[in-house]
């Protein structure tokens, strides 16, 4: 894409027009019927601006560019002088060519005379220009100045993170505030806005907790870990009977599994009895307590779902892996989407975002158009290519000084994961943008993308296949499942505070739909979504059963025969057993290459069961939590969880009930049963030494492929046998 741009850099020499002696000159560039200004300066004869406008030049309607400075005045603005390009005349400029060096041209007015100079550079150019993403684009031209920098596009950064471990390992000297018991001790550590207690202790007054807390932390390291030991006295009324601050900046890091530092007495500061005494004491000596702290830079701190993450890097950049190669993102255009301000008289305000790694990106605004066009380029680094990159298209609400609590609407979301792409092969593509919502599945239209992932190092590409998923930590010292999840939201919460604190800010409603910051909470669509998952990866073994089950009862006779054949072939030749299944899975393979996917697969309604959920059960996953509805349809929504619990605790107690009948075999639960197989397995084992294999194994296989004739339509014997094993399903209450 071709854009006309027009570098306003600064003026001087203006005149002075106004009767009261000064001048407050912007400047007005004109393009056919598009027109943008720079903001007025007062009382300035000779301003700067530096200020870029860019035209798309399929929109050009006049051959004229004009560039004017007027006096900014109330009513009428005066005219004080114009520049007039051609615009065939323009000069084209294509990166990565030197920047156009701005020049001067004299003003004239409209008698031709001289009022002073203005300092311009043009050229046509593409979006790749450095000049694009900080420009004035005609498609924002209803923009004040004031919101101009929220329809900019621009590449925000998440921040470094690390886990910080917390050990709180022992207490020594407390002093409780009544000295007629000794105190129910625990320790309360604040970090920012998280929060974690360890358990109360029995009641003594040198405690032993030996208990973990884990937090997130995020550069600069500004805030502090604040330790409070509090005594329980009764529920709700606690009393703190010391504390301690800690700097997070002084706070050392563990890299992999080296050796922790060593634990610290903290001594505890006292709080202030004056208002219980009316006076403060000196004391005499101060309670201690021993901690262990550190950062964590062997982990990586999960800010996204595993299922669908972007980056798995650990913290320390020491132990970052290499890149492998390079994404390149082409955000193109969007078509047939749905007005999304009816009700100002407006379309729709779309921009993009899309999130990688650490980067994030954000297109400009294109105002009031149901088929936007962006055609904005974008590069990561990869390091892995078992990632996913995430974009998602929003409609702005602060255009047009909307108020800060506006929220902007999601319009859908793309996710394409890397390992799907080929190498070097530009994908160009319309996906869809569907939007779950209280109402139903929403389509609200089809985005463009163009992706490429260019590869670097095959070798090292080839090898991310054989490496674990998470580094090295997460392996050797592994989260707890409890935990994990806890972690994440607080690391969430960090990205979408700093991102809000950008300018212009990356609003957290983005943040969130960006991150799925509510994918753990229930939904019995999601639910039903994944038992059909469960249910279509087990198919081939029932498809594999089914067809093995046709060999069994000779329906298709000559494949019956090819079996028999293969199978007296592979008895006989046994070193050729691997080698077959290997082969076989060789041609599977190069046969099902005709039907590899064209094109990166993307959100699927049929497998997320969204187009056919029932509304009040999309109306429970958009709950709040805890919920908003009245009493009667959480009782309805609570009995229907109850029976679906009731069938999934059938299913799980069945697959116990199969597990216990198998440990029972030799355990003696039943006497009997363990004594008749450990006979038969003696009788077995005296079989198989004394016979061949070979005979062994075609008598097994052909009493397995028996004609239909010679089978009887009750449960085998070792079936039976099986059934019959106690289970601990009598157990229980």
């Amino acid at each position: 894409m071709h854009y006309l741009y027009v570098n306003v850099v600064k003026a001087r020499d203006l005149p002075v027009i106004d009767l009261s002696g000064s001048l407050d000159p912007y400047v007005e560039v004109k393009l056919g019927n598009y027109k943008g200004q720079t903001k007025h300066l007062e009382k300035n004869q000779n301003p700067v601006w530096r200020q870029i406008f860019a035209f798309s030049k399929e929109r050009v309607q006049s051959n004229l560019l004009e560039v004017a400075v007027k006096d900014k005045v109330l009513g009428k603005d005066d005219f004080v002088g114009k520049v007039v390009f051609d615009v065939m005349e323009i000069p084209l400029r294509v990166p990565p060519d030197s920047p156009l060096a701005p020049q001067w041209y004299r003003l004239t007015d409209k008698r031709g005379d001289k009022k002073g100079e203005i300092m311009l550079a043009v050229w046509m150019g593409t979006q790749a220009d450095e000049s694009f993403p900080e420009a004035w684009h005609s498609d924002a031209h209803n923009i004040s100045h004031s919101n101009l920098s929220n329809t900019r596009s621009k590449v925000f950064f998440s921040p470094k993170m690390h886990y910080l471990r917390v050990h709180v390992i022992e207490a020594q000297d407390l002093v409780p505030h009544d000295k007629g018991r000794l105190p129910d001790p625990y320790v309360k550590v604040a970090v920012g806005n998280q929060i974690r207690w360890t358990k109360v202790q029995q009641r003594t007054i040198h405690p032993v907790w030996d208990d973990s807390l884990m937090f997130v932390a995020s550069e600069p390291f500004e805030d502090y870990i604040i330790i409070s030991v509090e005594d329980k006295i009764g529920p709700g009324k606690d009393k703190i009977l010391g504390g301690a601050m800690i700097p997070l900046r002084e706070v050392p890091q563990r890299f992999e599994t080296g050796k922790p530092p060593d634990p610290r007495w903290i001594n505890l500061q006292k709080p202030s009895k004056a208002e219980e005494e009316g006076e403060k004491k000196k004391e005499k000596f101060s309670s201690k307590i021993l901690l262990r702290f550190f950062l964590e830079a062997g982990y990586h701190v999960l800010d996204e779902s595993t299922h669908f993450s972007s980056d798995l890097q650990p913290s320390s950049k020491h132990l970052r892996k290499s890149s492998i190669g390079i994404l390149e993102l082409g955000i193109l255009s969007a078509r047939n989407l749905l007005p999304m301000k009816m009700r100002e008289g407006k379309m729709t305000d779309a921009y993009c975002v899309a999130k990688y790694g650490n980067k994030w990106v954000r297109t400009r605004t294109l105002l009031d158009t149901l088929t936007p066009r962006w055609n904005e380029q974008y590069t990561w680094e990869v390091h892995d290519p078992c990632t996913v990159i995430t974009i998602a298209v929003f409609d702005n609400a602060h255009t047009n000084g909307s108020k800060d609590d506006a929220r902007d609407q999601k319009i859908g979301k793309v996710r394409v994961r890397l390992s799907t792409l080929e190498i070097d092969r530009v994908y160009t593509h319309y996906y869809p943008l569907l939007v779950l919502t209280p109402s139903g599945l929403r389509k609200h239209g089809e985005l463009q993308l163009a992706l490429r992932f260019t590869c670097t190092a095959w070798v090292n590409m080839v090898a991310q296949y054989g490496r674990p998923l998470l580094p090295k930590m997460h392996y050797v010292n592994p989260i707890p499942v409890m935990h994990t999840d806890w972690l994440r939201h607080q690391a969430m919460q960090i990205v979408a505070a700093r991102l809000l604190r950008a300018e212009p800010p990356l609003r957290r409603e983005v943040v969130e739909y960006m991150l799925d910051v509510d994918y753990h909470m229930w939904s019995l669509r999601r639910s039903k979504a994944n038992f059909h998952r469960i249910m279509s990866v087990l198919s081939w073994i029932t498809t594999v059963y089914k067809w093995f089950n046709d060999i069994c009862y000779w329906r298709k006779p000559i494949t019956t025969c090819l079996v028999h054949v293969l199978f007296l072939i592979l008895v006989c030749y046994p070193e050729l057993i691997l080698p077959t299944i290997f082969l076989y899975l060789f041609v599977i393979g190069i046969w099902n290459y005709r039907f590899r996917p064209r094109h990166p697969p993307h959100m699927d309604t049929w497998l997320s069961q969204a187009d056919s959920a029932h509304p009040d059960e999309l109306d429970e996953e958009f709950d709040s939590f805890p919920t908003s509805r009245p009493s009667d349809i959480v009782r309805m929504r609570y009995d229907r969880l109850r029976s679906v619990a009731g069938r999934v605790q059938t299913v799980v107690g069945d697959l116990a009930s199969q597990g216990e009948r198998a440990h029972a075999i030799l355990s003696w639960r039943d006497p009997r049963a363990t004594a008749i197989l450990i006979i038969l397995s003696l009788i077995w084992a005296v079989f198989i030494y004394v016979t061949p294999f070979q005979v062994v194994a075609v008598l097994f296989g052909l009493y397995w492929l028996r004609h239909p004739r010679f089978r009887s339509k009750l449960p085998s014997v070792p079936v039976n046998f099986f059934k019959k094993l106690p289970s601990k399903s009598e157990m229980l209450i």
